[in-house]
């Protein structure tokens, strides 16, 4: 198919998904290998067509003024389709099933199961001999590559992220210093301050809740201390939804349901509707990553300059202080193998760019005079880069090179902020318990995992509303444990984890 009209083919398919997309321009089979490390200096911008994605209001535009300064400094013209993160996934797999494709494709790991059947089938570049070439992008942790190989090769490249400092949990500090309260350090002590927050009603909200639900599984991982589903123990990995500690958890969220200390509806709210009632002052109790909770601080501070949440080091239920460790990347990208080697080398390329220096602080803090000034070391942004999107939910999704406090940091942001988020990073990382189960591969859990995964997950929703009791989930752990699928699972995860510690 001519390169006109396979790009065709995919801005009708993107059209009708209600995804923006511009066309692609130019013969990509005459596009000379930029040398690496070099942005390239072909006498003509290359087009490159990258599916990405956002989770801020708006993305950047094609006029993006840091959009057009990499295109600048990469001799490339960048046609990307940003795509939300709460349609991303199903944009994806129609994207993955067409086949037809665009140079650069972002998942969200390296374990999606229509992605590995497709690298079985020869249609991804296999980057391994390449990114040896490329310094920037080879200065991430040695962790982060070896947890997105597939079959001991990199087929993508990582969207790096910090280990410490994603998701945590948030409380109002004001509420708290206001009702005299002190910082949880144990679930036991998170009930207890929801109950008061909720009788309390701080901001006088009327009927507040005292925690949004948001990525509750945290809770889950608390009593298990496990930063995931798979723990390990003795060399092997076990499943904590089996284990006692997933009962204990779901008894745990359940009293908060029977209180009306959580929403009624948490099993069917969306990602906006959980927002607004952190930033509505519906909610004294949420979680986050550090820099996204700014944020909705700096928004919520036009209504109310007293908001301050703060992130909780840790929390315990009986296994003492836990924090869950990242996995050091928010995506990976991946080059189909239709792209002509030229253009793959030039993706690379762009992609090293970001991971640069240069081009990191042109994602966080955009342009000095126009985003940014530099004052005792620390870039002061302002309202303009929050306008054009600078930051890790949008450009930083695209480039962006290993910081460990890149978490602590977001547009706006006061140094004195900063620098307690760091100080947080740190006291997190003291604590943090790793993930084992990132890169790990199970066949039959690509087939059938994601129907495990609902029906688990309805089960555990049914439970924590009543509408089951727990001897009913005592009942379908019995069942998985004796389910062959299901523990065939278990054995191939197991498999694939000793596979790794033996090539250590």
């Amino acid at each position: 198919m001519k390169m006109v009209q396979k790009k065709s083919v995919l801005i009708a398919m993107l059209s009708a998904l209600a995804v923006l997309t511009t066309a692609c321009t130019g013969n990509s089979s005459e596009v000379a290998a930029p040398k690496p490390g070099e942005a390239g200096k072909e006498s003509a911008p290359v087009a490159l067509n990258i599916f990405a994605n956002f989770s801020i209001t708006q993305p950047p535009g094609p006029d993006n003024p840091v959009i057009k300064e990499f295109e600048k400094k990469t001799n490339t013209k960048l046609n990307i389709t940003w795509v939300s993160d709460p349609v991303f996934d199903d944009k994806l797999n129609v994207l993955l099933a067409s086949g037809d494709l665009p140079d650069a494709i972002r998942l969200p790991d390296s374990t999606v199961p229509q992605f590995q059947t497709m690298v079985k089938q020869g249609a991804f570049w296999d980057l391994t001999p390449y990114l040896k070439d490329y310094k920037n992008l080879m200065d991430s942790p040695k962790a982060i590559w070896d947890n997105t190989k597939i079959g001991g090769k990199n087929y993508v490249v990582p969207i790096v992220r910090p280990l410490e400092g994603g998701t945590t949990f948030y409380i109002r500090r004001d509420w708290l210093d206001k009702l005299g309260l002190k910082m949880p350090t144990t679930l036991d002590e998170l009930y207890n301050v929801m109950k008061i927050f909720k009788e309390k009603d701080p901001d006088g909200t009327n009927n507040p809740v005292g925690y949004t639900m948001r990525t509750n599984d945290q809770i889950e991982f608390i009593y298990a201390g496990a930063s995931s589903k798979w723990k390990p123990v003795n060399g092997n990995l076990i499943d904590i939804t089996l284990e006692p500690e997933m009962r204990e958890a779901l008894l745990y969220k359940k009293k908060l349901y029977d209180e009306k200390l959580i929403p009624a509806d948490f099993a069917v709210m969306k990602s906006n509707d959980i927002t607004d009632l952190a930033t509505s002052g519906k909610s004294g109790i949420t979680t986050e990553t550090i820099e996204a909770m700014w944020r909705w601080q700096f928004d919520q501070w036009k209504r109310n300059p007293k908001v301050n949440w703060e992130p909780i080091v840790s929390l315990e239920a009986n296994k003492g202080p836990f924090q869950q460790q990242n996995s050091g990347f928010i995506g990976v990208y991946a080059i189909p193998k239709s792209v002509p080697e030229t253009k793959m080398r030039k993706i690379l390329s762009l992609l090293d760019f970001g991971a640069s220096e240069e081009g990191h602080i042109l994602s966080n803090y955009g342009i000095e005079g126009t985003h940014y000034k530099k004052e005792d070391g620390f870039y002061v942004t302002n309202e303009q880069a929050v306008k054009d999107s600078l930051g890790p939910g949008a450009m930083g999704k695209l480039f962006m090179k290993h910081d460990p406090y890149m978490y602590a940091y977001a547009p706006g942001m006061p140094k004195e902020i900063f620098e307690r988020n760091k100080k947080i990073i740190d006291a997190k990382a003291k604590i943090s318990t790793p993930r084992v189960d990132i890169g790990l591969y199970s066949e039959t859990n690509t087939k059938l995992g994601a129907d495990y995964t609902k029906k688990i997950n309805d089960m555990k929703t049914q439970v924590v509303m009543g509408k089951v009791s727990i001897e009913e989930w005592d009942k379908f752990v019995a069942g998985l444990k004796t389910d062959a699928n299901y523990q065939k699972i278990i054995q191939e995860m197991n498999a694939s984890y000793k596979e790794r510690l033996a090539a250590k």
